[in-house]
């Protein structure tokens, strides 16, 4: 079962980080972006499954296949791969391979896109009340493991998108793995995958979209002070 995941990570990894990788995040929030599409497209599906019978019924056909039912056999691994990508944009950039932002910039960035994604991750699980697989609690939609991973593969694709595209690729990959094995151990189905997914990218992206323009104004303010004393 497994050995699935490694080939179901890979292509939808490089698929959505090469994808992103065509479309600069300057157009982020104009109107018909592109960039918004696919996100959009998996928030989308994800609320529209808890609501279309059709839909639900292939979620509940796939974690069939999926899901490993014995906990026995459940594995621990996402726990710790979500973060992976961040982990690799620090250890990168200690390493001597400079990314985009220098470690303020890009750990203020970290900070708004984890806040970004945490909050909009509990607001909904606490709204939609969606039981998970395992039927151990209504905290099923989204995956929260899955949110953290694809905000901290975005994290990683913009950091070191104009270094190579494969440093994207290989976040997404984590990232897709957490979101498969959140489905392997049975406590998500395939549209709170998807959804946390797109909440995860889309709080990274906000995050460089707003980050330059808040920090402008702080400045602005700051030297206005300076100005009056």
């Amino acid at each position: 079962m497994l050995n699935r995941s490694i080939v179901f990570s890979v292509l939808l990894a490089a698929n959505i980080s090469l994808f992103a990788q065509r479309h600069d995040t300057a157009t982020l929030y104009k109107p018909g972006s592109i960039n918004l599409l696919l996100p959009a497209a998996m928030l989308g599906y994800g609320f529209a499954s808890m609501h279309i019978t059709r839909l639900e019924r292939w979620n509940h056909h796939l974690q069939d296949g999926v899901a490993q039912a014995d906990p026995a056999r459940h594995v621990s691994v996402d726990d710790y791969l979500q973060w992976s990508p961040a982990v690799a944009v620090y250890g990168l950039n200690f390493a001597g391979v400079k990314g985009k932002n220098g470690f303020k910039d890009r750990t203020f960035i970290f900070g708004m896109a984890t806040l970004f994604q945490g909050a909009a991750t509990y607001v909904v699980k606490r709204g939609t009340h969606e039981m998970r697989p395992d039927r151990s609690n209504h905290l099923s939609f989204p995956s929260g493991h899955t949110a953290t991973a694809f905000a901290n593969a975005e994290f990683m694709r913009m950091e070191y998108k104009d270094q190579s595209p494969w440093y994207g690729v290989a976040g997404y990959t984590a990232a897709a793995a957490t979101g498969y094995l959140r489905m392997y151990n049975n406590k998500h189905w395939l549209n709170d995958v998807l959804a946390g997914a797109a909440i995860g990218i889309l709080s990274t992206q906000a995050s460089y979209f707003l980050y330059p323009r808040i920090k402008k104004l702080t400045q602005k303010h700051h030297h206005q002070l300076i100005q009056q004393y």
